[in-house]
């Protein structure tokens, strides 16, 4: 292979290696956050997840260059309540089930996003292995007591957020680019903070220990994954960026094991199997309407 095919492969390989960096970064991110539970709890670390990553985001895209208008407000609003949403319930949930499992329940929302955006035949075939994944992963009949109900319906509600979180975040970036997602984590930070800072006490505030966990999360769940996958959307088509996503699930199971030792049953992989290869194959068989536009 000459100097030159050489070195454009390895530009071509760039995104797909930042946007797996991305994806461990968060894994990694949720599983030093679920070290710190026991201490101010998952209302407490979304808190100061958000506060901390808004800080960093807007020294990064320094939104208050930006130019509003009253049209972008709703969107934007929108998008900012999805995304804290997303976050609070995530943490939520692994407050209670194993991370594996949280990501497989959550990565349901925009799964759902992606299925039911088509309509021809082969769709069906990703919703159903979507419902068998679920009904492997569910407590279901006897087997009721080995995950919390809560945490599921925790899991499930940040899969609806997250939905959500694509769907306003596609009208909100269309006028603001990458410096929406700054934006939206203000807005989610005003909403969230007060609710971990009411839920956790004064501990939060007080606690000068908890700060370099903090912004460790902050760092490894928010600051560095958001950038690298902008870096990463602007350089791969739509369909690879979506099926590389669909490893996550994959990703937050191997992280419990790693850093929480929370191993799962043949069972629950098989569920997680089922999960990955319908949103891999829900984005590998999808049409492709429009290329994606570079965001400025």
């Amino acid at each position: 292979m000459s100097f030159s095919k050489h070195r454009a492969a390895s530009f071509s390989l760039l995104p797909i290696f930042l946007l797996l960096i991305s994806m461990t970064s968060i894994q990694a991110g949720a599983s030093l956050a679920k070290t710190v539970f026991h201490v101010i709890g998952a209302p407490g670390v979304t808190a100061l997840r958000l506060a901390l990553g808004t800080i960093i985001l807007f020294l990064i895209f320094k939104p208050w260059r930006l130019k509003f208008t009253r049209s972008s407000l709703t969107p934007l609003l929108a998008y900012g309540i999805s995304l804290g949403g997303m976050n609070y319930l995530f943490y939520m949930a692994l407050s209670k089930i194993p991370l594996g499992i949280a990501v497989a329940l959550e990565f349901t929302g925009p799964l759902a996003v992606a299925m039911f955006s088509s309509r021809r035949p082969v769709d069906f075939l990703w919703i159903v292995l979507v419902i068998a994944g679920l009904g492997f992963l569910l407590p279901i009949g006897d087997d009721v007591s080995t995950l919390d109900p809560v945490g599921i319906l925790y899991a499930l509600g940040a899969g609806v957020f997250w939905a959500l979180y694509i769907i306003f975040g596609q009208r909100a970036g269309a006028g603001y680019g990458a410096a929406t997602v700054s934006i939206g984590s203000l807005i989610a930070a005003v909403i969230f903070f007060p609710v971990g800072l009411i839920q956790t006490g004064p501990a939060l505030l007080f606690d000068a220990s908890l700060l370099p966990i903090a912004l460790g999360i902050a760092i490894l769940s928010t600051a560095l994954p958001y950038t690298l996958e902008m870096i990463a959307l602007t350089r791969l088509p739509a369909k690879t960026f979506g099926t590389l996503m669909s490893l996550e699930p994959a990703l937050g199971a191997l992280s419990g094991i790693i850093f929480l030792n929370e191993h799962l049953t043949t069972t629950q992989w098989l569920a997680l199997l089922c999960i990955i290869c319908a949103s891999i194959g829900s984005t590998t068989t999808m049409k492709q309407k429009t290329k994606l536009e570079k965001v400025e």
